[in-house]
């Protein structure tokens, strides 16, 4: 399925619809036309152990890891953590599409354990909350996210970005896809 360059087009996923293994496919297939450099920076978020080892496994027995940067949170690593791991992927994707020119795909799994990170954080601060407790706030925090994908005129290299997310209660109008679809260019609905 080709992208668009600086593209933002996330895959939602049901419980236990093979999202991960989409993501996993994403990295290890993804390709650019020509010549260009290529890095694909893969975001995993609240993940668990087993699931971490098979990433790691999968990926080291490919060729994927020469142009493939790893940013891990498990599901035991501090919360913190899972909110600061795609803001730091996202860094890191920046500086090689506008610094270095290159091709930057940004696959992040699964963004809906980042918004349970993101209530659970709000819960503790007593910020009011919105729609079924999250935070009023995550529509503009993913957005800051997500808005990160682009093409800067002037300047080789884009940032396309592939956020799988998996529905709760394969409700697709829960605030999680609802207001990912509202920041995105379309889905891909497993």
């Amino acid at each position: 399925n080709p992208l668009v360059r600086g593209q933002k087009l996330p895959v939602f996923s049901g419980p236990g619809l093979p999202g991960l293994e989409v993501a996993a496919r994403v990295v290890e297939g993804a390709r650019v036309p020509g010549e260009r450099p290529l890095a694909v920076i893969f975001v995993a978020l609240g993940i668990t152990e087993r699931e971490t080892r098979q990433f790691l496994d999968r990926f080291r027995g490919s060729d994927v890891m020469a142009r493939t940067t790893l940013f891990l949170n498990r599901a035991a690593d501090p919360t913190i953590e899972r909110l600061l791991a795609p803001r730091h992927a996202l860094s890191l994707a920046e500086h090689l599409a506008f610094d270095e020119g290159m091709e930057v795909l940004v696959v992040s799994a699964d963004i809906t354990h980042y918004c349970e990170a993101l209530r659970e954080i709000s819960a503790a601060r007593e910020e009011m909350p919105g729609r079924r407790g999250f935070p009023g706030h995550m529509y503009t925090d993913l957005a800051s996210l997500f808005e990160r994908a682009g093409v800067v005129e002037g300047r080789d290299g884009s940032l396309t970005q592939m956020p799988v997310l998996t529905m709760p209660n394969d409700d697709i109008t829960h605030p999680i896809p609802d207001l990912t679809g509202y920041i995105t260019e379309g889905q891909i609905v497993l």
